[in-house]
């Protein structure tokens, strides 16, 4: 289903019989009210068996709603929603979810709300697929409220209501934050966030004295938690309560690798249960996790206004998206230029690997100054969540970071997203841009692509419909990168963080996933390790039997490069002492045994070789004398033959006794013997 961005929303599903005559006294009144309005839709899958009242299958044809472009017949039949207010819904919000909302300041629905959440609430499974930024996370926190609130009877402490799954802590972190300006008036509700990064014996004890109704969790601690039946959480137990299940970001969650955990959290859910999957991106694993997860889903799809019907625009249309074409030696120092001249704004700098972010968020610490600058990887553990809840309360800053941050992610007011590397996928580039110009407002978004990469740019525009404007290239930049390098040979740590970083940025371009584009044998190794600041190349498959007359390395013994950290430079110095004794006593140890080895042994073949001299001498004479015997013999005898002297019957007798005779002498018999 689609939904404009005008708020008018339009719903079809598949009619039951019963439901026949409410939908043509439906269309009569949208008759009379609201003719001219239009909206478009797409039905739930037919063919889906329903075990819901008024789901059954529609064996009528389709007729075309009074209304133009909806089409009649939905199982889930609303009335349409024709003012963005939270009050016009056709199912009554409770007062105290209303007054939530206001203190939250959102007064009126977006598009991908006043679709779901009427369907949510009359026991539809939904898959809503909407633009990043649209305002997805209240389109399923307040249904599951209002379902919970609705309940006959109440909730205990230890029964668990709702789950939300979603890929990364950071979303669930928000998820939580979100979900608890809303059961803070609600005191009868508890909720819990499970997550990594936390000790799971605390998770348990937790649960245990304030329980769970509401669980927002991350994929594989969730799956922890129904395993630890031992420790006295019988979680199975505990779901069998459950009402609503939510997949927040449904395609990242199998991206990454989570569809087992889903897969074996699913065995543990009761079947009777409302499920929502919520993502900006449809792909066909979502699609097949629709059909095995969801009963009689209603596929919602939120387009901008403006935008086609067969168009499938990911971005908000008041994203400004450019690129800037520049070499690989350029980049940093247009980076930086970029970043001194938007001081007071608060910008999102995503590199492909968390070694790229180690080493360029240090150096641009050093570089751009009165700047607050922020890292965030996927390896940090404990620090991410602290960082991640700093930069939030920022009103200008900077935050360093990989793809962990471009999923769902909402940080107030994102003036840019910068991207240095571009990601892995089409898909990743629309999620980093949608962390800026969210719910309304806007925002912009630079890519730096290299000179060999600007095709790219019609790549993004046909697959993604990701429309994208050239920034030109800031002239009169500072040259950073000779700085960089002093940085480098004064402090060992961003020399090694450098050669991680280059490494790191090679080996993910050569599994990009549009490698018709991104092609690793037409990068430009010496530009690159240029824009690294690299003091020399480091050895690494790719690189071998490569040249690179341009790049020149320094003329300086890396391994004398001291760390600034006298304590980390006190533990190399005396590790670097242990090598060279172990090496000096391996190497005169493996020498002296060599040596001594290699004489016995020589010595000993040559034994070996006088001795098999010898026994060839004495049996080769015995064998060659017994040969030449027999073969006088047998030719005196053919002569004799020849001419005559003997008969045929003496020539073959002749001949049997010499073979017998040698055969005797063989096995040690004498000729006494065989008398």
């Amino acid at each position: 289903m689609e939904v404009c961005k005008d708020r008018r929303v339009a719903l079809a599903g598949e009619l039951g019989p019963g439901r026949l005559r409410e939908q043509r006294a439906l269309g009569a009144r949208r008759r009379r009210g609201r003719a001219g309005s239009g909206r478009c839709a797409e039905p739930a899958a037919r063919g889906a068996p329903s075990l819901r009242p008024g789901g059954g299958a529609c064996r009528r044809k389709r007729k075309r709603s009074p209304v133009r472009g909806v089409p009649g017949g939905s199982g889930g039949a609303m009335e349409h929603v024709t003012e963005g207010s939270w009050g016009s819904l056709p199912v009554p919000l409770h007062p105290r979810v209303l007054g939530a909302l206001r203190e939250l300041g959102f007064p009126f629905m977006t598009p991908v709300q006043s679709a779901t959440i009427p369907l949510f609430m009359k026991n539809k499974d939904v898959a809503a697929e909407a633009v990043t930024g649209s305002g997805k996370t209240l389109a399923f926190v307040i249904p599951i409220l209002e379902i919970l609130l609705r309940r006959e009877e109440k909730l205990k402490r230890s029964q668990v209501g709702a789950i939300i799954i979603t890929p990364t802590r950071e979303l669930a972190i928000q998820i939580d934050e979100v979900l608890s300006h809303f059961t803070k008036h609600f005191p009868q509700f508890s909720q819990i966030l499970w997550i990594g990064g936390r000790n799971p014996g605390e998770d348990v004890e937790r649960f245990r004295r304030q329980g769970g109704n509401i669980i927002v969790a991350t994929p594989g601690r969730l799956e922890d938690m129904f395993r630890r039946k031992d420790e006295g959480l019988d979680l199975a137990s505990c779901v069998r309560s459950l009402e609503v299940l939510v997949l927040d970001e449904a395609d990242r969650l199998l991206d990454l690798g989570f569809e087992a955990s889903i897969n074996t959290i699913l065995e543990f859910l009761p079947k009777q249960r409302r499920t929502g999957l919520f993502s900006a991106t449809q792909t066909q694993e979502v699609e097949n996790l629709v059909r095995a997860g969801l009963r009689n889903p209603v596929r919602i799809s939120v387009k901008e206004k403006g935008v086609a019907a067969n168009s499938t625009q990911k971005t908000p249309s008041r994203l400004e998206n450019y690129y800037m074409v520049c070499k690989a030696d350029e980049k940093f120092n247009q980076l930086v230029h970029f970043l001194r001249n938007h001081k007071q704004e608060k910008h999102l700098v995503f590199f492909s690997t968390c070694a790229c972010v180690e080493y360029y968020g240090k150096a641009l610490e050093a570089l751009v100054r009165n700047v607050k600058i922020m890292c965030i990887h996927g390896k940090m553990k404990n620090k991410r969540n602290k960082i991640f809840m700093e930069f939030r309360t920022l009103q200008s800053g900077i935050l360093v970071c990989t793809d962990v941050m471009a999923r769902g992610i909402d940080i107030p007011e994102v003036n840019w997203v910068l991207q240095y590397d571009p990601p892995s996928s089409a898909s990743a580039f629309v999620h980093r841009c949608g962390r800026t110009a969210r719910i309304g407002h806007g925002g912009s978004a630079l890519v730096f692509l290299l000179p060999m990469e600007e095709s790219y740019v019609n790549f993004l525009a046909i697959n993604q419909k990701c429309p994208l404007q050239e920034m030109k290239l800031q002239r009169n930049t500072v040259d950073l990168l000779p700085r960089l390098r002093s940085m480098a040979l004064a402090d060992r740590a961003v020399f090694e963080k450098g050669m991680r970083a280059f490494v790191s940025c090679v080996q993910a371009y050569a599994k990009h996933e549009c490698s018709l584009i991104f092609r690793l044998k037409d990068l430009d190794f010496a530009s690159l390790a240029r824009g690294f600041a690299l003091l020399r190349m480091p050895r690494m498959p790719e690189l071998r039997g490569k040249q690179f007359p341009d790049f020149v390395p320094v003329d300086v013994n890396t391994d004398t490069i001291p760390f600034k950290d006298k304590a980390r430079e006190k533990q190399r110095q005396k590790l670097l002492e242990q090598q060279r004794k172990e090496k000096t006593e391996n190497e005169g140890r493996r020498k002296f045994i060599k040596n001594k080895a290699w004489s016995k042994q020589k010595a000993k073949k040559e034994r070996k070789k006088k001795m098999n001299e010898k026994r060839k001498r004495e049996e080769g004479s015995d064998i060659e004398d017994e040969d030449m015997e027999e073969l006088l013999n047998d030719t005196r005898l053919l002569k004799k033959f020849k001419k005559g002297k003997i008969t045929e019957e003496e020539f073959e007798k002749g001949l049997l006794t010499s073979s017998k005779r040698a055969t005797t002498a063989d096995l040690g018999i004498s000729d006494l013997d065989d008398d």
